[in-house]
């Protein structure tokens, strides 16, 4: 059983590889246990608290088929999932929760290679995470988004037009009936979000970092193409335990060059720069804040999907998916790195068309010719903010208004509609108190919703600024992930009503224009204080206490970094 990580397990003839060696027996064929055949997990988010990941179940038997087929054992091992759509706070708080957890058993059984199923946007992040502090032989399979839903004829997408709609009730134009009628219209098959939200964000990551099958990220998840991904994908799981090479030996440097080339490109999820940061810490590759504006400013947009455009991931798998996007910007990507295949991603550019060029534009032809992450800094600020331009309004990337500032959610529902709110279409919308530690968790809550009265008036978009973050489907011209955030003493504490900010997207500056000697005399409200996160006990206390700010991937400071695949002493 030489060579095998499993056989610490199995390859002792004492009365502890029995003991490993008999509870495994139930029906397992004879040679199974006998070192020749490499044991691989399932890493199975499935939920039926997890709808985007319902359907994670039929994909994993396709894996087992897989790995058979290559002569490998496949094992189930259910892990920790998390639904975007239902937990509270918000999912992010047990990001870093569900990482550790699925480390951990990673490491404490007999695996030799990995097959990561996630979906719902934190469970790539975290299976990632995980994975990569482990360090042993893994490939992802993206659940998939769900096919396209149509209401009153035109496509709808989920989650992008929960706000658009919601929004159009509170102005007057689509009756509560006709918007709760949409609700049964949106979900129309197995997936996750069909606009490029985070879940098929972090799908496009996973491939551009060559954590996947070449072309695999975007494939839905009602097309039988996907099980067919999935049973390659427990191939080459095998593949990857005999070659040796584990997830630090595809994912690079380079690797991150090209998942910020792609993020800009596709008009990616805000929320991937702290999953790519948290994942790169685990790596311990250096990534910063800076690298996103750096490499992916220039990147030109060329997917037309919602939230930043038209059209819907069935769409974009449609005209070409992943590859055909980042063919057409080739030269923009770092050619070094290699994907789970052996193969460098570029190789698999060459014959890689675009079928419809009203969703994949051509690149003389660009929907935004600029369209990476901004990454702001200023005294609001210090440690950076990001804003996405392809989701805001022009005309609103340059502005200067005073401030309305909400301490908390709860605050910001109470006042937002008020006729008394002191507010107009020029004014800055502050929410504070949502960041990582603030809150707890940073949840998505910074695309705050627009005061009543400007909707009739027919305002949409405001300048919001918030320290926590907003979801991958969500749009408008919102300044997220302020860092240090209040409850961790950043300036964003002592925002008054009145206050000028500024706000240069061009120039990278958020600047809030109030004399320092001003600044010097001011302090927290009370009313802000009594609102930040003070848990006692369990995981909410272990986050609180460790975890990182926005601008190094909210990670937890002791989780940084990898432990390997080391085996730990024996059970009995």
């Amino acid at each position: 059983m030489e060579g095998l990580r499993s056989s610490e397990w199995y390859g002792s003839e004492d009365r502890n590889g029995y003991l490993h060696r008999a509870w495994m027996r139930r029906g397992v064929p004879s040679n199974a246990l006998s070192g020749e055949r490499p044991q691989i997990a399932i890493a199975n988010t499935a939920s039926d608290l997890t709808p985007c990941n319902l359907h994670l179940d039929e994909v994993a038997e396709s894996v087992k088929h897989g790995v058979y087929e290559a002569g490998g054992i496949p094992l189930n091992l259910p892990v920790v999932s998390l639904g975007e759509t239902l937990v509270r706070p918000t999912a992010m708080l047990w990001r870093n929760m569900a990482a550790m957890a699925m480390e951990e058993m990673f490491r404490a059984n007999p695996i030799d290679g990995l097959v990561l199923l996630g979906g719902c946007d934190k469970t790539i992040p975290a299976l990632l995470m995980a994975a990569a502090s482990v360090g042993i032989p893994a490939v992802v399979v993206p659940g998939g988004p769900m096919l396209n839903g149509t209401f009153r004829g035109r496509p709808l997408g989920c989650g992008t037009d929960v706000w658009r709609l919601s929004e159009e009730v509170r102005a007057g134009n689509l009756s509560q009936e006709s918007f709760l009628r949409s609700e049964s219209s949106m979900i129309r098959s197995k997936g996750h979000c069909n606009t490029m939200g985070t879940a098929s964000t972090m799908a496009v990551m996973a491939e551009a970092l060559g954590t996947t099958l070449p072309g695999l990220a975007g494939t839905p998840a009602a097309d039988a193409r996907l099980l067919e991904g999935a049973h390659e994908s427990g191939r080459l799981a095998v593949e990857l335990v005999q070659e040796g090479r584990t997830i630090g030996d595809v994912v690079t440097a380079g690797s991150f060059t090209n998942a910020i080339v792609a993020l800009a490109a596709v008009g990616g999820s805000t929320n991937a720069v702290v999953h790519l940061l948290a994942i790169a810490g685990r790596l311990g590759i250096e990534l910063s804040l800076d690298d996103f504006d750096r490499v992916g400013a220039a990147v030109p947009l060329l997917v037309n999907l919602q939230p930043a455009g038209e059209f819907l991931m069935e769409d974009l798998f449609r005209a070409g998916g992943l590859l055909a996007v980042l063919a057409q910007v080739r030269d923009l990507l770092d050619p070094t790195p290699i994907t789970v295949t052996g193969r460098p991603l570029v190789d698999y550019l060459t014959d890689a068309p675009v079928w419809d060029e009203t969703v994949i534009t051509p690149r003389d032809r660009p929907l935004l010719p600029d369209a990476g992450i901004a990454v702001l800094r200023g005294n609001l600020a210090p440690r950076g903010a990001i804003v996405k331009p392809a989701a805001a309004s022009p005309h609103l990337l340059r502005h200067r208004g005073p401030a309305v500032v909400f301490d908390s959610v709860e605050d910001l529902h109470a006042r937002i509609d008020s006729p008394d709110l002191e507010v107009t279409a020029g004014s800055v919308l502050v929410l504070r108190g949502c960041g990582p530690m603030g809150y707890p968790g940073m949840p998505e809550v910074a695309n705050l919703p627009l005061p009543q009265r400007l909707l009739q008036e027919g305002v949409r978009d405001m300048v919001r600024i918030c320290d926590g973050r907003m979801s991958g489907t969500a749009y408008g011209t919102v300044v997220l992930h302020v860092a240090p955030e209040a409850a961790a003493g950043g300036l964003l504490a002592l925002v008054q009503d009145g206050d000028i900010i500024e706000l240069d997207v061009a120039n990278r500056t958020l600047h809030l224009d109030v004399p320092e000697e001003e600044i010097a005399r001011r302090r927290p409200p009370q009313t802000l204080v009594d609102g930040f996160a003070a848990p006692r006990r369990g995981w909410e206390r272990l986050y609180v206490d460790h975890v990182q700010q926005a601008d190094t991937g909210a990670d937890l400071d002791f989780l940084v970094g990898a432990t390997g695949p080391g085996v730990a002493r024996e059970s009995h």
